[in-house]
């Protein structure tokens, strides 16, 4: 029997790496809210939210893993990111345990990729509010 993974056991890359991946075939799983999401994203990720936003505060997706089933398969290269990289992180654990084999987290999330340029032409302004709470 596998031993069940934990944090410590997901390999975690920078934006710069996580850039390289994906022009060598890795694919983008974006694991922030819906409404995150639209506001900006990397150009062609897939999003399935590994959490919802409620009145209570944020519940885990209880169909996460049947929602990345319905997008890739457990062979795929994945790079997984979500705002700053505590979301993506606890997603891929889970997607290890779930049995997929190839899963990156981004370091810094979304938030990472924006500092770093490469969320593409739109204004600066509408991207800061695409990421976390920034000035």
């Amino acid at each position: 029997m596998e031993t069940i993974k934990k944090s410590e056991d997901v390999t975690t890359v920078d934006v710069y790496t996580a850039k390289g991946l994906l022009t060598v075939g890795h694919r983008y799983l974006d694991v922030r809210t819906e409404e995150e999401f639209k506001k900006s994203h990397v150009e062609n990720a897939a999003n399935v939210p590994y959490m919802f936003s409620t009145p209570d505060g944020r519940v885990k997706n209880p169909d996460f893993l049947a929602q990345v089933a319905a997008v890739s398969n457990k062979e795929d290269h994945l790079v997984v990111g979500c705002n700053s990289g505590g979301r993506s992180l606890r997603a891929c654990v889970d997607l290890l345990n779930a049995g997929y084999k190839n899963v990156n987290n981004m370091e810094g999330g979304y938030s990472a990729w924006v500092d770093k340029g490469f969320a593409g032409d739109k204004p600066e302004e509408e991207l800061k509010t695409a990421c976390k709470f920034r000035p």
